[in-house]
């Protein structure tokens, strides 16, 4: 439990006149933790993996390409199954008034980082109550044979199988690497659950203070290995309410507003003061649908909710014509997409025809799940909940709201909880199988990811089958099969694919909106 700050206290945390190189970011939701490794939600990997991590390669979306980071070169064995990477000498972990490194990074730290997800005989590795999701949906305890460490800055990694997703996978949050001798102190001394709340990294900033729902607090690493960042300190105002997180940076109290809602993009962009910073997000908005809950479980009804949707009525109220129509799991941009798939227009007379085909000609009652505060992939939660049950009513399907609080929804939905969720999901690296594997793959139904909890043999196979190639077109093949089959069995109601929008004070120098989601805040300055 924490304790909220006082509100003069909290304003004189946030406020710019304290310290001038203190960058305020406004934020939509408290991050779950900071143990990457255990959530998959943005909003915790912003907070932890973002800012205070580092992973063996990064993935410039500018450049659309793997680069170095803590690992400073790296090699492929010819058969595809044997990766040795150099670290980079001199990286060293924060030091904090709980935990002070005695050496530097080195190839224990790498093997800690992921046998805790891989081996279940780690001591670790029962520390994670949820399980490691993104690990797990990968299928990575079944792909990394072993890990050894030939030097102290050499780390290598066989695999069972060729996979052309690995490396690219490497750049993801979950990826980041840990203090071995940090977690060692922690378990030695019975608390490992600190590794979740006094994190330690080797990232650009270092982890300060945590007031849930209110505040995050960092400084800068002066020990950077790529340099000390170009402000002093960093803090996440947590800001629910998209008005308010507009109000706050109009009035200098956050110098970067993240998730602004369509509306407030166009009046931000008629202020002097401030600037408007966007791309086109690697990213799509949906309703997942559970087919493991009755009705929901016959293909004819999940496809009868597709075809019920009024999606031009949603894009228009929603996002206010800011993001593109999805008619598929990933962006039309994307290698691989099937653009030729007929898709669900919008036909009420049809889905009733469905519903009395599956039996169902009165309809039946479900739920929709949606978040209580907007976001980048669901801008006006309450309003969409709204479009999409008034238009499930009109074929006879009887469907109640249920809003609840943002880590609650991921913790129930990953349970498999729900029967309509609203959703996003975000892909790290441009690769399609980021949807793919951690969406529709048999393993993402026991990690949780697998909102649709939908786990098909031929559908798993075209997935596994895909990443052992390397040839991308034969890769596209399989991926545009799975699509089609993923588009019949009517698993999501696809929304968006939003215009990644944030809004900045006209100062703020050095930022950039990643079209995945991702935060980099070691770059930023504050012009004087």
């Amino acid at each position: 439990m924490h304790l909220a700050a006082a509100p003069f206290l909290l304003a004189l945390c946030l406020s710019p006149l304290v310290q001038a190189a203190t960058l305020s970011v406004c934020t939509e939701a408290s991050p779950e933790g900071f143990d990457v490794v255990q959530y998959n939600s943005l909003s915790t990997t912003n907070a932890s993996a973002d800012v205070l991590m580092n992973r063996l390669v990064d993935f410039d979306a500018q450049a659309a390409k793997l680069v170095p980071s803590l690992a400073q070169s790296w090699s492929v064995s010819p058969d595809g199954l044997v990766y040795d990477f150099k670290l980079r000498p001199g990286v060293k972990f924060h030091s904090t008034p709980y935990f002070t490194p005695s050496r530097e990074l080195n190839a224990d730290d790498v093997r800690f980082s992921f046998e805790r997800m891989l081996d279940p005989a780690n001591p670790w590795h029962k520390v994670a109550q949820s399980g490691f999701p993104h690990a797990q949906s990968l299928q990575l305890p079944e792909l990394i044979k072993k890990i050894e460490t030939p030097d102290p800055l050499t780390v290598r990694f066989t695999l069972s199988h060729p996979d052309s997703t690995f490396l690219p996978a490497l750049s993801m949050g979950f990826a980041s690497i840990y203090s071995a001798e940090y977690a060692d102190k922690l378990l030695k001394a019975g608390t490992p659950e600190r590794m979740n709340s006094q994190p330690i990294g080797t990232g650009p900033f270092v982890f300060t203070r945590f007031q849930k729902d209110a505040v995050v607090r960092y400084k800068a690493n002066p020990d950077y290995f790529a340099g000390k960042p170009g402000i002093d300190g960093l803090i996440f105002a947590i800001t629910p309410d998209a008005n308010v997180r507009l109000q706050k940076l109009r009035r200098n109290e956050c110098q970067i507003a993240l998730s602004p809602k369509p509306l407030d993009v166009d009046v931000a962009a008629k202020d002097p003061a401030l600037k408007v910073v966007q791309t086109p997000a690697f990213m799509t908005a949906f309703v997942a649908i559970n087919s493991q809950h009755p009705p929901l479980d016959k293909p004819e009804v999940r496809q009868a909710i597709n075809l019920a949707f009024d999606q031009a009525t949603y894009l228009k109220a929603v996002f206010e014509n800011s993001a593109q129509v999805a008619k598929g799991i990933y962006p039309a941009t994307t290698w691989s997409y099937a653009k030729d798939l007929p898709g669900y227009a919008h036909d009420p007379e049809k889905a009733k025809a469905l519903l009395a085909k599956a039996g169902l000609p009165n309809g039946f009652k479900t739920t929709i799940w949606t978040r209580p505060t907007g976001s980048v992939l669901n801008p006006n939660p309450s309003l969409g909940a709204q479009l999409l049950q008034a238009d499930l009513a009109k074929v006879g399907i009887k469907a109640d709201i249920r809003v609840i609080e943002w880590g609650e929804l991921i913790r129930r939905a990953k349970a498999g909880e729900h029967d309509l969720l609203f959703m996003g999901w975000a892909g790290d690296n441009g690769d399609p199988d980021n949807f793919l594997t951690p969406q529709f793959s048999c393993a993402a139904v026991k990690s949780g990811t697998n909102f649709a909890r939908y786990c098909d043999k031929t559908l798993d196979n075209l997935l596994t089958d895909g990443k052992t190639l390397s040839d991308q077109d034969k890769r596209s093949v399989l991926y545009q099969k799975a699509q089609a089959l993923i588009q019949q069995q009517a698993l999501w109601l696809p929304l968006a694919h939003p215009t990644a929008y944030a809004l900045t004070r006209k100062d703020i120098q050095g930022y950039q909106v990643s079209p995945f989601g991702r935060q980099e805040f070691s770059t930023v300055s504050i012009k004087p």
